[in-house]
């Protein structure tokens, strides 16, 4: 009797300790995997530090890029020289020519986007009137007319490399037809009358920066005229160099 219960006190000590040993080595497997693979809050700071890099990088990128445009687009004055190409009517039932002209203009800028532009303009060519009778056999006289604007100027778009802006202007527009005809006039060789008359600009304006206070301009025009109290629409294009000084 002894012996049987001294042998069951032995064989419960062993389970015990088997129980024990195979529940400490199924703790010790499942905590392993917890600890090479994060999970829950220690994963948000990694991710979180990413996203931080990445906005600081985007933050200093467009601070060049506003500074750039600042820089560029902040002169309180600017001055174009360049010349242009129109097609004009010189006359009632006459075809069209080709101007080529010289330009100048003067800009004062209040904001980055908004200015007032002073432009002056001279435009040459020569006109096809053909033989008529009483003319002095003339068939090709010179012409010119010169335009004195003003108007507003708008970027509406402005890049560190390149602007676009629109522009429109009204002035006067002057003739001078009859200087080349040999004194028969402009009547007899089919021209319109020297004088004065109203003139409207619009310009498309786009240009490409070689530097903050330099760009070149290439500006698609159209013009509108009253010489000889009729109403000329020309189309054309001024191009040239802008230079930019001065701070607002």
């Amino acid at each position: 009797m002894f012996s049987f219960r001294r042998s069951a006190g032995v064989l419960a000590v062993i389970s015990l300790l088997s129980f024990g040993a195979l529940a400490q080595s199924t703790d010790s497997s499942s905590s392993t995997p917890a600890q090479e693979q994060p999970q829950g809050p220690a994963a948000a700071p990694i991710q979180q530090g990413q996203q931080t890099v990445q906005a600081r990088i985007r933050a200093r990128r467009e601070a060049r890029r506003a500074q750039a445009i600042h820089d560029a687009y902040s002169h309180l004055y600017e001055v174009f020289v360049g010349g242009g190409y129109q097609r004009f009517t010189p006359g009632p039932g006459l075809q069209r020519v080709t101007m080529y002209s010289w330009d100048v203009a003067v800009s004062r800028f209040w904001t980055e986007k908004l200015g007032l532009t002073f432009d002056g303009r001279g435009y040459y060519g020569t006109a096809f009137v053909g033989l008529r009778p009483n003319n002095g056999n003339i068939t090709r006289p010179a012409i010119s007319t010169y335009d004195v604007l003003v108007g507003p100027t708008y970027r509406f778009r402005m890049r560190p490399k390149y602007s676009i802006a629109g522009s429109v202007k009204g002035g006067v527009a002057m003739s001078n037809f009859a200087s080349d005809t040999n004194g028969f006039g402009t009547a007899v060789n089919g021209l319109y009358p020297d004088g004065t008359t109203y003139a409207i600009n619009a310009s498309l304006i786009g240009e490409v920066n070689i530097s903050p206070s330099l760009s070149l301009r290439l500006a698609p025009d159209y013009m509108a005229t009253g010489f000889g109290s009729t109403l000329q629409n020309d189309l054309g294009f001024t191009y040239g160099f802008v230079y930019r000084f001065g701070k607002q």
